[in-house]
């Protein structure tokens, strides 16, 4: 990703990117393998929302779209529930990624 020259958008475009490959393997694999609580629909929902919410706001950033902050904010906002929902559950690496991109992405939407 040598091609973004802005530093905060390049870390917040590979913390998204390691969030949201993080949500969808772990949702796709890790939840519906455990079963149980794992796949609850309120947790599975939030999973795939982080996933997808993640990988749009790179794709945002990455075209230079002026609505890049805002889904920034919204991306941190759903990064932090998810990662709640992960940590209940006993998800912590999943759980610590999600964090790690809802601060980048809160930054990056300032």
């Amino acid at each position: 990703m040598t091609h973004l020259t802005d530093p905060k958008m390049k870390e917040c475009v590979e913390a998204c990117n390691q969030c949201y490959q993080m949500c969808l393997h772990e949702a796709m694999n890790h939840c519906l393998e455990s079963g149980g609580e794992h796949v609850a629909p309120d947790h599975f929902r939030l999973m795939m929302s982080c996933a997808e919410v993640c990988q749009t706001s790179v794709n945002l950033m990455l075209i230079h779209s002026p609505f890049s902050h805002q889904l920034c904010r919204v991306c941190a906002d759903v990064c932090e529930a998810c990662a709640s929902s992960c940590e209940k559950i006993g998800m912590s690496d999943c759980a610590r990624v999600c964090r790690e991109c809802a601060k980048s992405c809160r930054a990056m939407a300032t």
